[in-house]
């Protein structure tokens, strides 16, 4: 088969943002789009010709026929293998495993993550690294400056793979090598965790309602939670991936996770629940009558590792986003571990985990995970919890109440203002961070400013430096604001605020009333409501 050079110019707009390039899914249906974008990662990271790469997604609208343009195009730039999970479905922490489990060079995964899917929603596409994590802030700087100096696409002209058919077959001279995308991972996840402890639980009559949200982790969950470990049939509910995730957003959070949240606040309620998002790696923890917030879950999991067999030796270190809660600072220093606080994305946490620095990591946006993977991992998460719990013996309630005894209780909030136009949004931050050199000692509503900066972070393995990543106000008696724009998201700017405020005594608070003083003085500082006409935020979680 003879390669095609299909010749093209640059597309304006493929920067990858955190976590890879994300667009509107009829953007990249648009003829050259994705060739143009795959292309440029070929030639970012320097070819492909003799590697080995792993390929799949979350089952997305587009996403199979994604991967049938990738094979192609990979096959017409000299790849050897390509490992491909059945019908196209991977999640993002069980291709992370893939990589490193088989030694591959690289892999390419096809996800919007928590945004909705279907031919109106969104799409992504993101390029992970050997060690199995996202790109390095140097190598997605690659792949955008290819987007700019491209000309020609590679592509072989071949019918189409079966996706659907374990085994291997080949396209021209390259392998293609479909795999079962579960069995890896959860052979993985049994060596982490006490899996007969946790099946134990479950005999007790403890009960426990896992919501995959149409989603990519039903089949692991299913598989995991159900066949292995012994939950009762339908535990997994939502449980069979969906183009469009049933309609849904598969956000795993109070507000997108409702029916979760109603059936472990009912009367009947089970003693555990937990939702993953659409690729796999955010998660959200319910207790009976008790929501944990991600950066408690964070902190309870850093405090309580070690009751699981692979991390009984101990936490080489633990490190979050800067605007998690530093809830799982106070963990840290009680039990003596470097806390480090990097920018948001997971990539920032790759050197870290690659340098054996941390174990445990984690993002207030519900990803958490640790040094198995590089990548964030929900039901990885969701398995410590139950592993923690059948050791304790404790109700969800019960563990969060003696953790706040022992560490005290950090209140913590993030507000998203959604689909700002992007110029408000824009010169909202800009002109908050033209103050930020003379509000230490101004008043602000209720609080005084301590301390502001734009967060800057220095690497401390690789000594990369990354600006701007955030702007963060800490207020005397040691409440703190980050406001950023997020760069998830597909249609205008996302304003996200993170609020965050310590007490040692009570516990009992309604997180936004404990809140209040901070969101005051944030209206203060900034204006949002006057200067976006937004009266309140879209999603409070």
């Amino acid at each position: 088969m003879q390669a095609s050079r299909i010749p093209t110019h640059p597309i304006d707009g493929q920067k990858p943002g955190t976590s890879g390039l994300r667009k509107k899914t009829r953007v990249f249906m648009q003829p050259g789009y994705l060739e143009n974008f795959v292309q440029s990662i070929w030639n970012g990271i320097g070819g492909i010709e003799g590697q080995t790469l792993v390929l799949g997604g979350d089952g997305r609208y587009f996403n199979a026929e994604a991967i049938q343009t990738i094979l192609k195009m990979a096959a017409a730039s000299g790849a050897a293998r390509v490992i491909v999970g059945q019908n196209g479905i991977l999640s993002t922490p069980a291709a992370s495993n893939l990589i490193r489990a088989r030694g591959a060079d690289g892999g390419v995964i096809l996800s919007a993550s928590h945004n909705p899917g279907g031919p109106d929603a969104d799409f992504g596409i993101k390029y992970n690294m050997k060690n199995g994590g996202p790109a390095t802030e140097t190598v997605t700087a690659a792949i955008h400056r290819a987007t700019t100096e491209i000309r020609e696409y590679h592509i072989i002209q071949a019918p189409d793979a079966d996706l659907s058919t374990l085994g291997e077959t080949r396209l021209g001279t390259m392998a293609i090598e479909i795999v079962d995308p579960v069995s890896d991972y959860a052979a993985l996840m049994e060596t982490l965790f006490d899996f007969d402890a946790i099946r134990d639980l479950l005999k007790s009559g403890f009960r426990l309602r896992f919501d995959a949200m149409h989603a990519v982790t039903g089949p692991y969950a299913t598989e995991i939670l159900e066949r292995r470990l012994g939950a009762a049939p339908g535990s997994v509910v939502n449980a069979t991936p969906s183009p469009d995730f049933g309609g849904g957003h598969p956000d795993p959070n109070p507000v997108w996770a409702r029916e979760l949240m109603q059936a472990l606040f009912a009367k009947d309620a089970p003693d555990f629940g937990a939702a993953s998002d659409g690729d796999g790696d955010r998660n959200m923890i319910v207790g009976r009558g008790c929501y944990v917030t991600p950066s408690d879950s964070l902190a309870v999991l850093a405090a309580n590792a070690a009751l699981a067999p692979g991390y009984r030796a101990g936490l080489k270190g633990v490190a979050r986003s800067m605007p998690t809660s530093t809830a799982v600072d106070r963990v840290a220093a009680a039990r003596g571990l470097d806390c480090y606080a990097t920018p948001t994305g997971w990539k920032f946490f790759g050197n870290l985990l690659d340098a054996g620095r941390v174990t445990l990591c984690g993002e207030e946006s519900a990803g958490t995970g640790s040094d198995h993977v590089r990548e964030k991992d929900g039901l990885w998460a969701v398995l410590l919890w139950l592993n923690i719990l059948a050791v304790k013996r404790q109700s969800v309630a019960q563990i969060m109440a003696e953790h706040w005894a022992e560490f005290g209780r950090t209140y913590y909030s993030r507000h998203d203002y959604e689909a700002i136009d992007s110029a408000v949004a824009n010169a909202l931050m800009d002109d908050l961070r033209a103050t930020l050199p003379g509000l230490a000692g101004r008043s602000a509503g209720p609080l005084t400013v301590a301390e502001a900066e734009d967060f800057a972070y220095t690497d401390p393995v690789d000594r990369s430096v990354s600006t701007g990543q955030g702007v963060q106000i800490h207020f005397e008696g040691g409440a703190r604001a980050v406001l950023r724009l997020s760069g998830t998201g597909t249609e205008g700017a996302t304003l996200r605020v993170y609020m965050e405020r310590f007490d040692a005594v009570d516990f009992a608070q309604d997180p936004q009333s404990a809140l209040a003083p901070v969101i005051a003085a944030l209206e203060t500082l900034a204006g949002i409501a006057a200067r976006t006409g937004r009266t309140a935020p879209d999603v409070i979680t």
